[in-house]
């Protein structure tokens, strides 16, 4: 096995893929933060609200809500979770939409992935309520920004 996959908790001594054991570990609070955005012209982001198929916001942050509750069955090797809370929240700027994810759990593994797939979704949503009238958009800088933990 290369160096630098001994530190990869999803691939095993043997070199194959495989779902982390979390059996053994406590429940814990986690809490975990995303943050990533979509570029579009000035026109469009003040469109945002008002578009042919609907609010774009209102739709993307649904759909952000709605993703991260299903994480586990999109990204292979993640643990189904119940998740506490969601929160999705988006921000026009003059250059686009903003957009921040939490998403929090008690469990025995961490809510990164919720959080990230909350934005990229969100991201996605925007975008495809938006590309007719602006195919120049670009989902950009998706990213985990927080993550914390505190033992039960």
């Amino acid at each position: 096995m290369a160096e630098a996959e001994k530190n990869l908790s999803h691939v095993a001594p043997s070199g194959e893929v495989r779902m982390v054991d979390v059996g053994g570990k406590p429940d814990e609070r986690r809490r975990a933060i995303a943050r990533g955005s979509v570029r579009m012209a000035a026109e469009t982001a003040r469109r945002l609200a008002k578009l042919p198929k609907g609010d774009a916001l209102v739709t993307a942050q649904l759909a952000g809500i709605m993703a991260a509750k299903r994480t586990s069955e999109l990204i292979p090797l993640c643990h189904p979770l119940e998740l506490t809370h969601v929160d999705v929240r988006l921000e026009v700027s003059g250059e686009g939409v903003e957009i921040e994810a939490s998403a929090e759990t008690t469990a025995k593994t961490g809510v990164e992935m919720e959080a990230l797939v909350a934005v990229s979704v969100a991201a996605l949503t925007v975008y495809d309520m938006a590309k007719a009238i602006d195919p120049g958009m670009a989902v950009e800088g998706v990213r985990l920004v927080e993550k914390t933990k505190q033992p039960q």
